[in-house]
C-alpha cells in the first residue's frame, strides 16, 4: 500500500513538532525576577555598606555575571576579584584603591587590565545605572577583598566630587 505524499509530509511535520515539543519540555524553566532594591541608609557603617555592596554586585550591578571571586582555574571573562584591594592600591600610579575602583566603574576604559577586553560598561549609566551611593557600597565590598573597608557614604573621589578625572601617569 502506497501512502500519499501529502500524508507523509503531514506525518513528518507532526512527528518533528512532537519531538521538539518533547525536547523543549525537558529544558528546565527558570523564572527571572528583577533585582531587588538594596536599601542604603545615611547612617550605614562601612561593614553595612560592604554587605549592601555584595548584594548590589550579585543583583542590580550584574558584576558577577562576568567577574569571579576566588575562582582557581578556568578561563576568565574579566579579572577575578579575589584580593582585588591589594592589586588596586598599585595598579595605576597616582591612584589609591578608592580612586582606582571609582575609575574602573565610572570610566572602565581608562585603564584596562592586560589580557582582558575593554568591554565593561560604565555602571553609573544605563543599562545598569547604579547611583553614587550604590557605587560607594560596591567599593566598600571590594575593599574587603584583600583589605579593610575605609569608605563611608561621605567619601569623595574624582567622579562624585565634581573634580576632573585623574590622569594616570
Amino acid at each position: 500500500m502506497r501512502i500519499p505524499l501529502m500524508l507523509r509530509i503531514a506525518l513528518l511535520v507532526l512527528a518533528t513538532t512532537g519531538f521538539y515539543t518533547y525536547v523543549g519540555q525537558m529544558v528546565p524553566q527558570k523564572e527571572v525576577q528583577p533585582p531587588k532594591e538594596t536599601a542604603i541608609g545615611s547612617d550605614m557603617s562601612p561593614a553595612d555598606m560592604a554587605k549592601a555592596g555584595r548584594e548590589i554586585m550579585e543583583g542590580k550591578g550584574f558584576c558577577l555575571t562576568c567577574h569571579t571571586i576566588g575562582k582557581a582555574t578556568g578561563p576568565y571573562r574579566f579579572p577575578d576579584l579575589a584580593n582585588v584591594d591589594v592589586r588596586a592600591k598599585t595598579r595605576v600610579a597616582g591612584l589609591n584603591d578608592v580612586e582606582y575602583f571609582a575609575q574602573s566603574m565610572y570610566d572602565p576604559t581608562a585603564f584596562v587590565v592586560p589580557g582582558f577586553p575593554p568591554a565593561m560598561p560604565p555602571i553609573n549609566k544605563p543599562p545598569i545605572g547604579l547611583t553614587d551611593k550604590e557605587i560607594l557600597c560596591v567599593i566598600a565590598y571590594l575593599q574587603t577583598l584583600g583589605g579593610t573597608t575605609t569608605v563611608t557614604l561621605q567619601t569623595k573621589h574624582h567622579y562624585n566630587s565634581g573634580a576632573a578625572a585623574p590622569v594616570a601617569q
